[in-house]
């Protein structure tokens, strides 16, 4: 007899494992979706390790703007001929000068630098030979500008990427930055027989060895966290993997009965708004007879690759409100938040608006932006090319470098951050005094790759939060749900978050927004003591139902004020609810204090 054999099975009926294992589930298609996982994951890591040569900047991204501009202006003769025309009636100009500052009639240059640009002040800039170095560079500088700039059809973007990156490479070659350029580095030499440049030398060595062990810079070790800065004395009353809150001890024997919340940007430490008790906001609260609590975030390890926007809601936000709510008896909450943690903070509070969820009194937003249209200086280097590259790097790496984030701030303000600094320490010899905004500054964190990645991707690329579509506890919230009345603080020379884009909250709520706007930066604007010289603010306040004004009407129509900006929040939080309570010790019955401030978290590196 014949043996029969059953019939081989049909590719339906075979198994579908999704791996390749001895023929189980290998069809064309499982091995086609195999090799293009792998293939996509081999090339992420090498883009992402590639990242590490460019210090995190997409090649792609730079060649894109370039390309852009090029071909742009190479079909447009009549934006060429002006150019050209420019170099000639530039090199006539400086001619000219050169020729009066010969017979000695040099009185009026040229150009004169922008009023930011403090590279040519010195008196020794007016003088030949360094006169005519200092005026050609600014004429070279201003001609690149008009290159670059208002070429028809190149995108705004790319624009902005060319002249940003044209500026940069001419502030390598500026005259101010060499030795033999610089009027006030030789007569510094000559004054000093070049001890100058040996002290710079030793600075520079120092400096170096401590980059490449770990260490902060030099003068950092006299702030030290919980002893001359973030001293206030408080509490750990809670902990979980993300968040320490900190709740302080009370100064006065009576306080308001609703307490604040402070919600920092997990970017850096927390205690930007406690450093020195001469200059902490959380001690001003404190003495003003608020109860206090602040979030320390964890700073993250390549094990918290996987935290997500989502976990610092209900890890830091949520955790942190229902801990006071424990702690206060169920008292609303005046919410504070700062950058970052400000949009977060907004983000929570459309989430709570949404669902009903009256506990927070108040909301306040420093330096915070909602609506990421105007991004400023820092969309220099967001866009879908440089996501994509940061999203490789930090899957490698698992968290985003402290350092990659500090190279982007400096790039933003590299005269200040960058030039200056090595002329006066290493050409000149001289250590600028550390302070304690500096030694912070020096004090980075890392961010989780995924929950970055999501930040950059959904807000300030498609800028979902002011769409609507984003995404909490798996349905979208919008600005326009967050119902407590909004303070909103912008900073005149913010380069991280513009005040016009602050501005903005203005537009995406319906509820009252007072605005205020004070003079200095992200940092220095917001650490604004009582009796702090040259300060000033702008304040109005916009009612539910008024006709909305532009940021220039704003301008003229706001009240300008002299001083700190802090006693007009704190009488706006006071002038909120007017009771007042025996004061509260750090903890309770659910939540015993588990450490003393400033806890564990900010103490990790």
């Amino acid at each position: 007899m014949t043996a029969v054999h059953p019939p081989p099975p049909r590719q339906a009926d075979v198994p579908q494992t999704g791996g390749i294992s001895e023929g189980a589930g290998l069809t064309p298609e499982t091995l086609g979706a195999a090799m293009e996982r792998l293939g996509d994951t081999v090339d992420r890591v090498l883009r992402g390790q590639g990242a590490r040569l460019t210090a995190g900047i997409s090649p792609a991204a730079l060649a894109l703007a370039f390309a852009d501009w090029a071909v742009h202006l190479a079909v447009l003769p009549g934006r060429q001929a002006m150019l050209a025309t420019k170099v000639a009636t530039k090199l006539a100009r400086l001619a000219d000068y050169a020729a009066r500052c010969a017979v000695g009639q040099a009185d009026a240059a040229c150009i004169e630098p922008l009023p930011q640009d403090r590279r040519f002040d010195d008196p020794g800039w007016r003088q030949p030979p360094f006169s005519l170095l200092a005026q050609s560079f600014l004429l070279t500088q201003q001609w690149w500008h008009v290159a670059t700039t208002g070429v028809r059809g190149v995108s705004a973007h790319h624009e902005h990427v060319v002249n940003f990156v044209a500026r940069q490479l001419l502030d390598v070659v500026s005259p101010a930055n060499w030795l033999p350029t610089n009027p006030e580095v030789l007569r510094r030499t000559a004054a000093e027989g070049g001890l100058n440049l040996l002290r710079g030398w030793q600075h520079a060595v120092e400096d170096a060895s401590r980059a490449l062990a770990g260490m902060p810079p030099v003068g950092a070790e006299a702030f030290r966290v919980g002893e001359t800065v973030a001293c206030t004395p408080g509490k750990v009353v809670l902990r979980n993997r993300l968040i320490e809150l900190i709740q302080y001890a009370p100064r006065t024997e009576t306080v308001h009965a609703e307490p604040v919340l402070i919600v920092p940007a997990w970017i850096m430490k927390y205690y930007i708004l406690d450093l020195r008790p001469e200059n902490s906001l959380v001690r001003h609260l404190v003495d003003q007879g608020f109860t206090v609590f602040c979030i320390s975030w964890r700073n993250p390890g390549p094990e918290d690759r996987d935290l997500t926007m989502e976990d610092y809601h209900r890890l830091g936000v949520m955790a942190a409100l229902d801990a006071i709510g424990a702690i206060c008896g169920g008292e609303r909450v005046h919410a504070l938040g700062y950058c970052l943690g400000g949009t977060l903070l907004a983000i929570a509070a459309a989430a709570m608006g949404r669902d009903g969820d009256d506990r927070l009194a108040s909301l306040t937003l420093l330096a915070a932006q909602t609506d990421f249209s105007m991004p400023g200086e820092l969309a220099l280097f967001i866009d879908e090319s440089e996501v994509a590259l940061l999203e490789d790097m930090m899957a490698v790496r698992g968290t985003l470098e402290a350092r990659q984030m500090a190279g982007a701030f400096q790039l933003l303000r590299s005269n200040d951050l960058i030039w200056s600094r090595l002329v006066r320490e290493y050409l000149l010899g001289d250590r600028a005094p550390m302070t304690d905004l500096m030694a912070w500054n020096a004090d980075t964190t890392r961010m989780p790759a995924r929950m970055h990645g999501d930040y950059l991707r959904h807000l300030f690329l498609d800028n979902d939060f002011v769409a609507g579509r984003w995404i909490v506890g798996d349905r979208p919230v919008s600005p326009n749900d967050i119902r407590p009345p909004i303070f909103a603080v912008g900073t005149e020379t913010d380069h991280v978050a513009p005040w016009r884009s602050v501005f903005a909250i203005h537009h995406l709520t319906e509820g009252e927004v007072t605005f205020l706007l004070t003079n200095g930066g992200h940092n220095a604007g917001i650490v604004s003591p009582i009796g702090h010289p040259r300060r000033r603010y702008r304040i109005r306040t916009h009612h539910a139902g008024e006709p909305h004004l532009d940021p220039d009407a704003w301008l003229a129509a706001a009240e300008t004020r002299t001083g700190s900006w802090w006693p007009a929040w704190t009488s706006w939080l006071a002038a909120q609810d007017g009771r007042m309570v025996s004061a509260r010790g750090p903890g309770g019955a659910h939540h015993p204090p588990l450490a003393d401030a400033p806890g564990s978290y900010v103490r990790m590196r």
